[in-house]
C-alpha cells in the first residue's frame, strides 16, 4: 500500500462548520468523515456511465496525442 498522500483543501465557514458537526455527531475525525464522502463520490462515478462515457472519451484523445 502506498504511503498516504496529505492534501489541503479550502472550504467555506459553512461547509467546515457544518463537516464538524457531521463528524461531531458521527464520533469521527474529521478526516475520516471527507475520506468517506470522497470514497462515496468515486464510486458514483464510476456507476455514472454519463462519467464512464467521458472517460473513455479523454483516454482516446490523449492516446491519439502521444502516438
Amino acid at each position: 500500500m502506498k504511503s498516504p498522500k496529505a492534501m489541503t483543501i479550502r472550504l467555506s465557514q459553512e461547509q467546515a462548520d457544518e463537516l464538524e458537526t457531521v463528524a461531531s455527531v458521527e464520533n469521527k475525525p474529521i478526516s475520516e468523515v471527507i475520506r468517506a464522502a470522497i470514497t462515496e463520490h468515486i464510486d458514483a462515478r464510476k456507476q455514472d456511465e454519463g462519467f464512464q462515457q467521458n472517460l473513455r472519451e479523454r483516454i482516446e484523445r490523449t492516446q491519439r496525442l502521444l502516438k
